[in-house]
């Protein structure tokens, strides 16, 4: 099972991964810890990430980014139009009132929802994770902004199944550095609450969260944010600021060129980093626009005078974060600060004014959530143990139900009732169990109970509950259970008809037994996900009625009727009973996409993919056609001029320069067979050149080696040694006539050989003097390597096996080693047998110990 972690930025994406003993966040190809979240479409292929930023200078019109500020928005929504209008590339409303993003896409144009796009973006993170860890990837944690709304968290889960993903959990992106924050302090409190402040200022938006830290504990205290504060406003005033400057001083209008708003945004961005290092900075930029080079110089008093809108918006989220916490500013221990414009000078100073001390900078502002996401995906994993640490995540905003009252139900005839389920800072994940009382089909709307944060529709999804069976009950009740789960998404799960019915039998103790059980099949949630909160919220249509008694927590609501029959158990009475009937429930989410458009985008992102991937393959065919080429030519000119002949390398070279003029002219744009074809045509004639000269390299080592084995066999049968006595004369003179023969043959070859010139095709082969060492040694070392007749001996002599023959070649050096030939075969199946345990037990311990540890 994979263990990752995605942070998917505005600007920029990593990727952290569970390993052995930690968390690691992974290069890409371009060995940089952070990917561009950049899709580039060109006419063949796309291009995505590293390569996407590379092509998007020169195609910015197909060059799609920032997708994070598009998903699951209305294309009315007046903060994407601000956005819409620094974007180069086409971005129109959809049929459903949503954006479509249009860019030209194998010759054509082509339309792509927001939800595709970052289905490629996390496409390619995973081909990163993948690589990296030389296995597939399915399961991770995803990291998004506290602010996304259900829609937006749904898109999310989309483009992860485009990208073929299994999310195990959203999670805020403040928790996940909360998380990777508090997971190694060893020295939290057991007792006292250590109150930290996370201030995360990225590309497009701040995050403000504070948590309570106890020993293996984190609990959110609030959340806040402002969706449109971070650094990319800083480089827009400069962009603005120099684009004024460069109109009125070089008569040039930047606004008008979308080449050359995108090179002075990126300049603009490396003048922010500058000036937050340094006092001043210049700006150049060569053929900006109309070929003038423009300059400019801008002090960093300057630039936080013309900041300092943007600078005033810091302090409201703070301030509300506080607010919601309960906390006064000297309540806050730490303030950790994390995010790429987190560095600005002019913001620090503003945190160190509110919080009276200094922020911190004990984590790496721009992988931490990636490693928070890591570690949460490592303790839902089963593969991991990780340590135990417990982490409370509250929802940022409140959701109800709303429905309307029908006749026979309700006095209140169809106006329009409205319940809080889920308050802001409810727990995540939880479920509520909602009694309604109700008898035909009714419609049930999940919906925000206050927008004014999240600038979005204030409907979520309507549910359909119906149509019912045959209902004998007068008042029957429905139990709707919905549930937040660990996405922060809200959704109705299921919804049960509970009807009383009257039988007739003797009671004893046996009605205290029904009644448990009703109580717990009412709230199976509650037992069975410890984690998730159960309420049990009691909603009507009639007012005034005796069902109207409040909501209960944790139980079904049938809290009186235990009473009751507890009573009756004394006396034989009808037996109240509970019968329960599973009520359809029809889902509309509105804005999401339908399972069947899931699935044809999963289809077309296979099929961009499969695109990609022939192109790429394609090229590295040409590029491997074309280092052929180069490198044979130096070759020839070089170490492989004596092993050619004059009118053989002419016309080789002749060819390889015709090869050359097709790869620029008609082979510029040719199909993947085409190129290795080319390659194979060249190397007919190339690789027999090569191999003259490999031969060439390898004969004087092998013949050495044959050299060597022959002597170290005649030397060893010709020898005196008393270690070699008990082989017979007979089997010796074998040895020594395998020896002639051998050197013989090599002397012949080689004579051969040596009257051959270089360009000439070998006789004596590297591969045929090996055979020729292998045959000798195979025939020569059972006969020199015979054990001596055993007899019988002390332990000693069995301890101590007679020494083998010294001389033998390397390849017969085999030692023949003592446990092999001269020791008894009872004691070689003995110590087989001994080892046997041994063995057993490193196996008994990995078993034990196949969850790596975490943190």
């Amino acid at each position: 099972m994979s263990v990752v972690g995605f942070d998917f930025g505005n600007e920029s994406c990593i990727v952290a991964v569970a390993r052995q003993r930690g968390i690691d966040v992974v290069l890409n190809d371009e060995s940089k810890r952070e990917t561009p979240a950049i899709v580039c479409f060109g006419e063949k292929q796309r291009f995505i990430g590293t390569a996407g930023a590379a092509s998007s200078t020169m195609n910015p019109k197909n060059s799609i980014s920032q997708i994070k500020r598009l998903i699951g928005r209305q294309f009315s929504d007046p903060e994407l139009q601000r956005d819409l209008k620094s974007l180069p590339f086409n971005v129109t409303e959809g049929p459903d009132g949503y954006p479509l993003i249009h860019a030209r896409y194998l010759g054509e144009m082509r339309t792509f929802t927001p939800t595709q796009v970052l289905g490629m973006v996390l496409s390619n993170l995973k081909s990163i994770a993948e690589k990296n860890l030389n296995a597939a990837v399915v399961d991770c944690c995803i990291g998004i902004p506290v602010y996304f709304t259900d829609l937006q968290r749904r898109a999310v889960l989309d483009a992860a199944t485009i990208a073929g993903l299994h999310p195990l959990r959203l999670i805020h992106e403040t928790t996940a550095t909360a998380l990777a924050y508090g997971i190694y302090k060893t020295d939290l409190p057991e007792n006292d609450q250590l109150n930290v402040a996370f201030v995360d200022i990225g590309h497009a938006s701040m995050q403000v969260c504070i948590a309570g830290f106890k020993k293996g504990q984190l609990k959110i205290l609030a959340h806040s944010f402002d969706r449109s504060l971070g650094g990319r406003d800083f480089d827009e005033v400069l962009f603005q600021h120099f684009a004024a400057k460069f109109k009125e001083e070089y008569k040039i209008d930047v606004l008008q060129n979308a080449r050359a708003c995108i090179r002075l945004r990126t300049a603009c961005e490396k003048l922010k980093k500058v000036l937050s290092a340094n006092p001043e900075a210049p700006l150049n930029i060569e053929c900006l626009m109309d070929e003038k080079d423009v300059r400019g110089f801008i002090k960093r008093e300057e630039f936080e005078q013309i900041s300092a809108p943007i600078l005033q918006r810091v302090k409201r989220p703070l301030e509300k974060a506080l607010a919601d916490a309960g906390l006064a500013v000297e309540n806050v221990h730490m303030v950790e600060v994390v995010g790429s414009a987190s560095r600005v000078p002019a913001m620090l100073k503003i945190l160190t004014e509110f919080f009276g001390k200094e922020p911190r900078r004990t984590m790496n502002a721009s992988e931490c959530v990636a490693r928070g996401c890591a570690l949460e995906c490592a303790i839902l994993s089963p593969t991991f143990k990780v340590r135990e640490f417990q982490v409370n995540e509250s929802f940022p905003f409140p959701v109800s139900l709303s429905w309307k009252g029908s006749g026979p139900d309700s006095q209140a005839g169809g106006a329009e009732q409205q319940q809080l389920v889920f308050p802001k800072g409810n727990p995540i994940p939880s479920i509520k169990a909602v009694t309604f009382h109700k008898s035909s089909t009714f419609t049930v709307d999940v919906q925000y109970s206050d927008v004014s944060d999240l600038q979005a529709p204030p409907k979520i999804s309507t549910y359909t509950i119906g149509p019912f069976p045959t209902i004998r009950s007068e008042r029957p009740k429905l139990k709707v259970k919905v549930r937040l789960n660990l996405h922060g998404i809200v959704s109705v799960e299921s919804a049960t008809l509970l009807e009383e019915e009257e039988v007739e039998v003797p009671v004893s103790k046996e009605p205290e037994k029904d009644n448990s059980k009703m109580e717990t099949d009412e709230a199976p949630s509650g037992t069975a996900a410890p984690s998730a909160n159960e309420t049990d919220v009691n909603m009507q249509d009639a007012k005034g009625t005796a069902d109207a008694a409040g909501a209960e927590n944790g139980v079904a609501e049938s809290g009186d009727k235990p009473v009751k029959m507890e009573t009756d158990t004394k006396v034989e009475v009808p037996k109240k009973k509970v019968k329960k009937t599973n009520v359809p429930v029809a889902e509309l989410v509105y804005g999401a996409m339908l399972p069947a458009d899931v699935q044809k985008a999963v289809e077309k992102e296979f099929e961009m993919a499969l695109q990609d991937r022939v192109m790429e393959e394609t090229k590295d065919k040409k590029n491997a056609v074309e280092a052929y080429v180069y490198d044979m030519r130096n070759k020839l000119s070089d170490k492989y001029r004596d092993f050619v002949t004059a009118p053989e390398k002419e016309e080789f070279t002749a060819k390889l320069q015709e090869t050359e003029d097709w790869l620029y002219e008609d082979g510029e744009d040719e199909t993947k067979g085409v190129y290795v074809a080319k390659l194979e045509e060249l190397k007919k004639q190339g690789d027999p050149i090569e191999e003259r000269y490999k031969e060439y390299m390898e004969r004087g080592t092998v013949i050495d080696q044959l050299a060597y084995c022959i002597n170290s066999y005649r030397e060893a049968a010709m020898s005196n040694d008393p270690k070699f006595d008990h082989i017979e004369l007979a089997e010796k003179q074998k040895v020594l006539n395998e020896c002639v023969e051998a050197e013989a043959w090599l002397r012949e070859k080689k004579q051969q050989q040596d009257q051959l010139p270089k360009y000439a095709t070998p006789v004596l082969l590297s591969a045929d003097v090996r055979k020729k060492a292998e045959a000798l040694d195979r025939f020569c070392r059972p006969i020199m390597t015979k054990p001596k007749p055993t007899k019988p001996a002390s332990p000693e002599t069995r301890a101590n096996p007679p020494p083998q023959g010294e001389g033998q070649c390397q390849g017969a050096d085999a030692n023949a080693s003592p446990n092999h030939n001269n020791v008894p075969s009872e004691n070689a199946t003995a110590g087989s047998g001994e080892a046997a345990p041994a063995s057993a037990e490193p196996m008994e311990t990995d078993k034990s110990e196949t969850a790596s540890t975490i943190a």
